[in-house]
């Protein structure tokens, strides 16, 4: 029973208490004066009475009333309810003079003596009657307004001494009403009566039913839910519910207060189950505005008048009910309910409130689909959220852990089972509101399993099912909600019926009129009080009134497994995964390891779902008896494997679950060491963060704790409980009794057991805790203690790594590490730095019994044993793990697959020994078996590392791919970034400690070293690559020191200071690091340093602590000085043997006879001004200049040019005579003099302007040499210039190529487009002879780009007017060095300025490209998709610009305009341009000579900077990989693609050069300069000096020798036409991304080293095949993309073809004819063919045409390109014999035959042997000449026998034979007549025959020859 009401108070208006112009209430009376001792008296209720501020009004207002709600110290609510009404104030002149400041001046003088005071009628009480309280207070009103006959104090009296029950509806028989004025006060028994019924009257005639509810644990809402959604909608409600129950700041607004307690009464309504704790004021005074800024959760309610003062709170929710707004501030995120819930409980929402929407779109509605009434309704919304929680928190008893029944029940909920059985570990929500109060109350309230039971209790237990299957289906869910609204409605109204109400009002005219002036009265106290202790007095003596409280059993409902199957993430095919686990179990298990093996891959990827985790640990459980299972070394590793990788996948909360099954096996699994030492499972998993979680131990602790006292009552002597709850539960006999079942009988029998009884329960409870916490402590020491305890964990947080010793067994070495991470304090562990491992478990481990000791009721005594007992368990168990630890290294070690040797080139060493490590997939899905095919990656093997390569062999770790051999390699220089990563192998579950490695070979490995391997030992092979990667200078790289090292491998540990300088041998500079400085100290010749690291000489001199200089070789450290020491003779002759020379006589730039004696017709000279390098270090020696220039004047223009690269001929377009110049770019200071800007003072001839005019003239005879121009100033005839190959046949004039314009604007990169500009096929028509250039008129250059050079006054360009055809010179500058140059319109040359792309640029750009071809992870953003990094990479912009440039210079050429191409600093993109322009034009630098000769000339006599761009020595590792020359090589594919009838060689070629130009395998692109190699002895190496005849130190030798062998580098489809100028579509769409970046070959590595293959297949052949006897085998062969070499596997008809033929001449025992041989056969018959036809068919002359339309030609038949095998005879034999220098161009007589070498006699007219003398100081040597008049040329072989030609005089060449005399070292006893010279243009031959009369009749054959031509 409770009191209706507990005070009753009437408050005024305080007139003596004003502050600051503020009114303040003060309390009149108050009934009773002393407070209840259940319910104190709450303070600052006048506060509440009038929120808004006491005051006082000019008028009188209408009577208010609201419920006000404070809550006390103890969290009860009192609810206040406040009638106020308006008094006139009798005292005015008292008020007058205060008042004055808030009523109008006018009032205060006309009405001063009317102002009105606020006075209220306050009810306290602790039950929530709005209704009731209203008209309560309102009798009271009408009694005084009106002037009832009832006195007041006896309506108080009656008031106040009311008693109702407080809940439970209506048991007891009522009769109907009971006047309380009119009974006797004897009759104390009917009173009592009248009492106990809710039908109350106050004895003024007045009458009310008051309907308690019949549950008071549900709440009470009237209308209140219902109103609150009608102010908010449905969303807003939600997010106001959501940020209630995960504690966030809540602010309701409105200007009436009635809404705001109402609206606060909702938003509680819809909680239920969960109790708000926090602050809750639904109407919150003015005064109190401050407390909004409190740093806790609340809910308060503030009228709108406030509302500009709570605009500054940042993080409060406000909701204004007035506006139907909530607003959220930015810096609080609230979160929902987890879907689909949230999205289920909208749609019945709106069903509720807005019935009418499902049927809106209905053609015929139904005529009624009104919304429910404003009660009914309030109770379907309740019911939805009721259904909601019921959903939400299904199960939870279930997580219920109950850890004492006795004296009173502990309860612990498991949150983290909870979540992980559902699967909403990731859910915010459930999260935050599992942490919560209002939660934590929750289980507190109804956790005891022996309680009364509610509707939720019900509902969650028993209609878990019915909401299981009905959630999908709206209409379902609204029948549910209408019977859960049902209930909710009877609870609040058991008596719809009897709601009589009578209560007197006030009259209408009462209200409003002014009433009788007499103020509220004073009441009598002593009556009021004499009522008040009546009452009391009769309650005392009356007996209690006992409600019968019906505590039963909390039924559980269904446990939560079987909920999870359907909406947890089961993964697919789950049942087949588990199959897989137990498989492999029970094959571990019967020992047959080979089976688990192969299972084991498949395993550990089922492992990752939760599925096959909870499956294992069953399996396993059924595997332990009595708590142990010993097992052998291998089914220890296997089943630990398995437990580290089921713990490593757990999610953060999902690792609870799996972590507690575990934790037994983990104890249970052990394997025998030795004599008596056993290792347990434990020590091999303590890997995982789960362990150090202090929340998994607490709820480890509960489950057991609660299992064990379980079973401390099933075993209690009376069986009969078991019995009694089966009857219960009706579900019977099968079912075990759950831990709370058993609780709830127990509390029923508690009170019914005697003292003795109760006692001794409460003390096996509580040694039940007590043995527990010993038990975990020792568990708690197992998983926390590392095997080997000498080392500090807690230090460490490198992973696994970091171990000293080596262990065996990688189960013991993940240990021998330390726990995932340094503990923080969090995880328990305070100041770990400070202590050993010991300490810092014990701490952790006491925080842990003390936390749950103290919650589960431990005694003191008990504790403090504990504490004591603690470090003694834990130094126990570290003394058993030391033995463990000691005998766990004598293991042997586990079988790993056997370490493969991989192939080594010759002269290739091994630095370090192979090292065992995992090759761990990268970001490339095509190895990891993604893309289907197997998956190859990751594999297991070693990395080895040479000389020259870094190289992984290894096998795949998938079982079912392990016989193949996976390969990944490439050479150290191509390194280039290295960085350290952590792996985890998903075999072994370990975090390993990994290094990634790319290469710009587009490689890349990630490796993590196994655990055998030791890190320092990892750290050496780190230091060891890197020295590889760059060594101190260039001889370090492997081009030097192959073969010449000794063997380097590493022995672990052992470092021998000076043992290179021991194995160099003699002939190379010693050790680079010391020699380089060294030599010049010794010589005392100072010849400066070329090399980057200039800086460190000195430093390096003064560490040196061994002396060099007697041992330095005079010949190997071949300075500067030394060089030109050496005759000027010699040196020219070797220069004039280079091949450039050749080159510039094919093109007719000038001869160069021995006597340096030049003809003077020629337009141009070889200039050997820089002889010695003096004029340009980074030139060739020799140079073409034109005739008229003075090697002076050379001297000064080289100032002006950077790097003094002066502009120099490097070809000459032989049917225009347009001629190609390459330069630096201008110094800055150059550009205003070069252009004759009008600014410079001409007064005074300075210094810069003598070297500009010298420059002008420089231009000018450039121009001169031109025949356009001297035919059009009338000078020079052609006779100078006429050449065979200016046919004036226009025939294939049939494409006009775009105007030159159009092409220049685009260069210059203006902005309008040129429309159609590339719009014709590849090759445009190749226009050819004089009507060329008067065609159309070629406005060029900045006019034509659409700018006019405006003069200085801003008229027009006089140029235009003066100067309208093409310029003779155009200059292709860099737009930034141009400006401010002004153009003379006089001047025959014009400037072309373009955007040049910098050296940076190409350098990020290939990064880019890099990560995008080979990217390290794989990723699913799709911003990083292929495509997408390849455009951001912008290489294909880059290529498209060079390419561009290129064609525009061709085209300027080919109408007879010269180019000069003066970029940057004339060695990166000028060079790529020049040899794109010559490559496009001249069709024989497509062939192999000609290609090489280009690359020779281009790159390196003009010195690109290789070894700086490449980054290949210590000095230029800064400025890092810059890959100018491979861009150049992808346009040269580009072309290749578009054109692939044109080149002589292969796509493969061009692989072939962009790997080994990084490489350094072969000297040919080391250094940045003649001069540099020359300085090093490198340039003319003797080809007969080679010590190992298999090493080839040249990369064209290698190529000359390897496509002899095999057609690997050769175009079947080659079939150019003459003189054939392309010009290649060069948009960015027309360009392919070159496979060469994508392509990788996992059998063999990269198929660049051809040694490496070719001892492959030896290998593979020479292992006889053992007989067969499985049956028939297939044929068929399964090719891998990423695995095998297509083109070895799958070649191309042609290679298939001749290797078949090959094959069949062996079988025939004939020897084989080399290929090229055959295939000119093959060309020659064809040819015959086609002539005969007169028709030729398409497919015969295919490959032979030359006159297929240019469509068809650039588009022709593609063969697939010959790639990577052809094995046609891949052995190399590795000859001794090295080939001879390339031929020189061939002149016109020989190009018929030059196709083939057929040795038919006929064309031998005549042959014999003849000694011939070598070139300078080389000796004579007898050889095989031949005499052909056919070919008209003297060939020479070693033998007679010998196939191969050694050389050529071509006999057009000689000019005459005579008889000559015997030279130094010629053969000794022959006659002088024997000699004889022969003299052609290049130089003089000296033979000598075996006698006179042979030499005669030599000379003789030769003049025929001669006279016939």
């Amino acid at each position: 029973m409770a009191r209706l009401a507990d005070y009753f108070l009437v408050v005024g208006y305080d007139l003596d208490k004003r502050v600051e112009g503020e009114g303040q209430g003060r309390i009149l009376q108050r009934f009773p004066e002393k407070d209840w001792e259940d319910s104190p008296f709450p303070q600052g209720i006048e506060l509440f009475c009038q929120p808004s501020g006491w005051q006082l009004v000019p008028e009188r207002q209408p009577a208010t009333f609201i419920v006000a709600v404070l809550t006390d110290i103890n969290s009860e609510r009192h609810y206040c309810a406040c009638f106020t009404f308006w008094e006139c104030l009798d005292n005015p002149q008292k008020a007058e003079a205060s008042e004055l400041d808030e009523v109008d001046e006018d009032l205060a003088v006309v009405q001063a003596t009317k102002v009105f005071a606020p006075k209220s009628l306050v009810l306290v009480s602790r039950l929530d009657y709005t209704e009731v309280f209203r008209n309560c207070l309102g009798l009271v009103y009408t009694i005084y307004v009106d002037g009832l006959s009832a006195p007041l104090e006896t309506v108080i009296g009656n008031l106040l001494t009311c008693v109702i029950p407080i809940a439970g509806g209506s048991q007891i028989d009522e009769s109907p009403v009971c006047s309380l004025g009119k009974v006797p006060q004897a009759l104390a028994c009917d009173w009592l009566l009248a009492c106990l019924q809710r039908t109350i009257t106050l004895g003024a005639g007045d009458r009310q039913v008051i309907q308690t509810p019949i549950d008071d644990s549900l709440p009470v809402s009237g209308s209140s839910v219902a109103q609150l959604f009608r102010q908010l909608g449905i969303v807003n409600v939600l997010y106001l519910l959501c940020a209630a129950l995960t504690e966030h700041k809540i602010l309701f607004l409105s200007c009436s207060y009635q809404r705001l307690t109402d609206a606060c009464r909702g938003l509680l309504a819809i909680m239920f189950p969960l109790k708000y704790s926090f602050t809750y004021v639904p109407i919150l005074p003015g005064k109190l505005i401050e407390v909004l800024s409190t740093p806790t959760p609340f809910i308060i309610g503030v009228n709108s008048f406030f509302r500009s003062e709570t605009q500054e709170l940042l993080d409060v929710i406000v909701a204004d009910l007035d506006g139907g707004t909530v607003t959220i501030p930015e810096c609080v995120h609230i979160s929902l309910l987890p879907e689909p819930l949230l999205q289920q409980t909208q749609t019945v929402l709106a069903m509720i409130l807005d019935p009418e929407l499902e049927i809106a779109d209905h053609a015929f509605p139904p005529v009624s689909s009104q919304p429910s009434a404003l009660k009914i309704q309030d109770k379907e919304i309740r019911a939805v959220f009721l259904w909601l929680f019921a959903r939400l928190f299904q199960g939870y008893r279930w997580c219920l852990h109950i850890i004492r029944i006795h004296p009173e029940p502990v309860i612990r909920f498991h949150k983290a089972a909870f979540l992980g059985q559902r699967s909403l570990t990731e859910d915010d929500f459930l999260m935050k509101v599992l942490d919560g109060m209002a939660f934590a109350g929750f289980v507190s309230e109804r956790g005891p399993p022996y309680r009364a039971t509610d509707l939720f209790d019900d509902l969650v237990a028993n209609e878990v099912e019915r909401i299981r299957q009905e959630e999908a289906c709206p209409h379902k869910v609204m029948n549910h909600v209408k019977e859960l609204a049902e209930q909710l409605f009877k609870n609040e109204n058991p008596y719809p019926a009897v709601a009589m109400h009578k209560v007197q009002r006030p009259k209408e005219s009462r209200q409003n009129e002014a009433p009788n002036q007499t103020p509220f009265p004073g009441l009598d106290d002593v009556a009021v009080q004499l009522f008040i202790d009546h009452a009391s007095a009769k309650l005392k003596s009356a007996p209690p009134v006992v409600k019968a409280e019906l505590k039963a059993m909390v039924p559980s409902g269904p446990p939560l497994g079987d909920i999870v199957d359907r909406n947890g993430n089961v993964m697919a095919n789950s049942a087949r995964r588990l199959e897989v686990v137990r498989n492999c179990i029970t094959y571990i298990f019967e020992n047959k390891m080979l089976e688990a093996k192969k299972l084991m891959p498949a395993v550990l990827r089922a492992l990752k779902g939760r599925a096959a985790r909870v499956c294992l640990t069953q399996e396993l459980n059924q595997h332990v008896l009595q708590n142990r299972a010993v097992l052998d070394d291998q089914q220890f590793d296997y089943i630990v494997r398995m437990l580290n990788c089921t713990l490593q996948d757990c999610s953060h909360m999902d690792e609870h679950g799996i972590a507690a099954a575990l934790l037994p096996l983990v104890t249970a699994f052990c394997r025998k060491l030795g004599s008596g030492i056993t290792q347990f499972a434990y020590s091999c998993v303590q890997e995982h963060m789960v362990w150090t979680n202090m929340q998994f131990w607490e709820a480890m602790f509960y489950s057991d704790v609660q299992n064990h006292i379980r079973a401390l009552y099933l075993e209690s002597e009376d069986g009969e409980q078991q019995k009694n709850l089966e009857q219960q539960d009706g579900s019977g006999e099968g079912r075990e009794i759950s831990a709370l079942e058993l609780a709830s009988e127990q509390n029923r029998l508690w009170p019914t057991l005697s003292k003795e009884m109760q006692m001794e329960r409460v003390q096996k409870e509580e040694s039940t805790v007590f043995s527990q916490a010993i038990h975990y402590a020792n568990r708690m020491s197992y998983l926390l203690l590392p095997l080997d305890t000498s080392k500090n964990r807690l230090l460490r947080n490198t992973g696994l790594g970091d171990v000293e010793s080596v262990s065996n067994s990688y189960v013991t070495n993940s240990i021998a590490g330390s726990m995932a991470e340094s503990y923080d304090t969090e995880s328990g562990f305070e100041d770990a730095e400070s202590s050993d491992v010991a300490n810092s478990v014990v701490r952790f481990i006491n925080r842990f019994v003390d936390k749950v000791c103290n919650e589960s009721g431990v005694t003191n005594e008990h504790l403090k044993a504990l504490h004591t007992m603690i470090p003694d368990i834990v130094q126990m168990h570290i003394e058993t793990l030391d033995a463990v630890h000691r005998e766990s290294k004598r293991l042997p070690p586990i079988q790993k697959p056997k370490l493969l040797r991989p192939i080594l080139l010759p002269g290739e060493e091994l630095v370090m020994d192979g090292m065992r490590v995992h090759l761990i997939p990268d970001g490339r899905e095509e190895a990891t078996g993604m893309m289907g095919g197997p998956p190859l990656l990751p594999a297991e093997g070693a990395i080895f590392l040479t000389t020259y390569r870094l190289i992984f062999k290894g096998t795949p770790t998938d079982p079912l791919v392990g016989e193949q051999v996976v390969t990944r390699s490439f050479p150290i220089a191509s390194l280039t970034k290295e960085k350290r990563i952590s792996v985890t192998i998903p075999m072994d579950q370990f975090v390993q400690e990994g290094l990634q490695l790319r290469s710009c070979t587009f490689q890349l490995m990630k490796i993590a070293f196994d655990e055998e391997v030791a890190s320092d030992l990892a750290e050496v092979f780190r230091k060891h690559m890197h020295k590889l990667r760059y060594p101190q200078h260039v001889q370090g790289t492997f081009a030097f020191t192959v073969g010449q090292c000794g063997k380097m491998v590493v022995e672990h540990k052992t470092k021998d200071k000076n043992q290179s300088l021991r194995t160099l041998s003699k002939n190379l500079v010693k050790s680079a690091k010391r020699t380089i400085g060294r030599q010049y100290v010794t010589r005392k010749k100072y010849s400066p340093p070329t090399w980057e690291n200039r800086s460190s000489f000195q430093s390096e001199l003064d560490e040196d602590e061994i002396s060099v200089s007697e041992e330095v070789d005079q010949q190997s450290s071949l300075t500067l000085s030394s060089t030109i020491r050496s005759s000027d003779r010699q040196t020219m002759s070797n220069v004039v043997e280079r091949a450039c020379c050749r080159d510039y006589q094919r093109l007719g730039l000038g001869t160069l006879s021995n006597s340096l004696t030049r003809s003077n017709n020629e337009p141009f000279r070889i200039s050997t001004v820089n002889r010695m390098y003096a004029v340009c270090r980074s030139y060739p020696g020799l140079l073409i200049v034109p005739q008229s220039i003075p090697d002076s004047t050379i001297h000064r223009i080289c100032r002006c040019y950077r790097q003094n690269r002066f502009p120099v001929v490097c070809w000459r377009n032989s049917r225009t005579k347009a001629v190609l110049l390459r330069s630096a770019g201008l110094h800055a200071k150059g550009v205003v003099g070069f252009f004759k800007s009008p600014n410079t003072p001409t007064a005074v001839p300075s210094q810069a302007e003598s070297t500009s005019l010298e420059q002008e003239k420089y231009l000018q005879a450039i121009i001169s040499s031109m025949p356009s121009y001297s035919e059009s100033s009338g000078r020079n005839t052609l006779s100078g210039f006429t050449s065979t190959h200016m046919s004036t046949s226009d025939s294939s004039d049939k494409l006009r190529p775009p105007k030159i314009g159009a092409l220049m604007k685009q260069v210059m990169g203006t902005k309008e487009d040129v429309p159609g500009t590339f719009s014709r096929g590849g090759k445009w028509g190749s226009i050819r002879g004089s009507g060329r250039l008067s065609a159309y008129n070629p406005d060029v250059g900045t006019r034509l780009a659409g700018k006019e050079s405006p003069q200085p006054n801003g008229g027009p360009s006089e140029a235009l007017f003066l100067r309208q055809q093409k310029a003779f010179l155009y200059i292709i500058g860099d737009k930034a060095q141009l400006k401010g140059g002004k153009q003379d319109s006089f001047q025959q040359w014009e400037v072309v300025p373009i955007e040049v792309c910098d050296v940076r640029q190409v350098k990020n750009s290939f990064k880019k490209l890099m990560k995008a071809c080979v990217p390290s992870s794989q990723t699913l953003d799709p911003n990083m998709s292929f495509l997408r990094c390849l455009e951001e990479s912008e290489w294909m912009t880059l290529l498209h610009r060079v390419l561009q440039v290129s064609v525009l210079v061709v085209e300027l050429l080919d109408t007879g305009s010269s180019v000069m191409v003066s970029l940057e600093d004339g060695w990166d993109v000028t060079t790529q341009v020049v040899s794109l322009v010559q490559l496009l034009s001249d069709p024989y630098y497509r062939t192999f000579d000609g290609f090489r000769l280009l690359v020779e000339k281009e790159w390196l006599s003009f010195g690109h900077k290789f070894s700086q761009r490449g980054a290949q020595t210590l000095g230029s590792q800064s400025s890092g990989f810059t890959p100018v020359f491979l861009q150049f090589l992808d346009c040269v594919h580009q072309i290749h693609l578009q054109f692939p009838m044109e080149f002589e060689f292969s796509q493969y070629y061009l692989k072939f050069l962009a790997y080994h130009y990084v490489s350094n395998r072969f000297r040919t692109f080391l250094l940045d300069s003649d001069y540099e190699r020359i300085e090093l002895g490198v340039l003319y190496e003797e080809k007969g000096e080679r010590k190992s005849p298999q090493v080839c130190k040249s990369v064209w030798d290698y190529i000359d020798r390897l496509n002899k062998k095999t057609p690997i580098f050769f175009n079947y489809m080659y079939c150019p036409e003459d003189y054939e100028v392309l010009r290649p579509y060069t948009y960015t769409s027309n360009l392919k991304v070159w496979d060469y970046y994508m392509e990788e070959t996992l059998s063999e590595g990269p198929s660049y080293d051809w040694e490496a293959r070719g001892r492959q297949e030896r290998v593979a052949e020479e292992t006889p095949e053992k007989p067969d006897t499985s049956g028939p085998k297939s044929q068929r062969h399964i090719v891998w993309p990423c695995y095998d070499s297509l083109s070895k596997t799958v070649p191309d008809a042609i290679t298939k073809l001749l290797q078949d033929l090959q094959s069949l001449e062996a079988e025939l025992g004939q020897t084989s004819e080399k290929w090229k041989d055959t295939w000119d056969k093959i060309k020659t018959t064809q040819r015959a063919e086609i002539k005969l036809e007169s028709k030729p068919s398409f497919t015969s002359s295919l490959l032979m045409s030359s006159n297929l339309s240019h469509q068809r030609r650039s588009q022709g038949v593609y063969l697939q390109e010959s790639g990577v095998g052809s094995s046609i005879n891949l052995a190399l034999d590795c000859e001794a014999s090295a080939t001879s220098t390339p031929v020189a161009g061939r002149p016109s007589t020989s190009t018929l035959y030059s196709q083939f070498q057929s040795t038919e006699s006929e064309n031998r007219s005549f042959e014999g042997i003849l000694y011939k003398k070598g070139a300078l100081l080389k000796p004579w040597k007898p050889r095989w000449f031949v005499l052909d008049k056919t070919k008209h040329q003297l060939r020479y072989y070693e033998s007679r026998q010998d196939k191969e030609c050694k050389g050529v005089i071509e006999l057009a060449d000689v000019e005459s034979v005579m008889p000559g005399t015997p030279t130094m070292g010629a053969p000794k006893n022959i006659d002088e007549k024997a000699f004889f010279d022969l003299k052609t243009t290049k130089r003089v031959y000296n033979f000598c025959a075996q006698d006179s009369a042979n030499a005669q009749l030599w000379m003789d054959s030769v003049q025929s020859c001669l006279s016939d031509a």
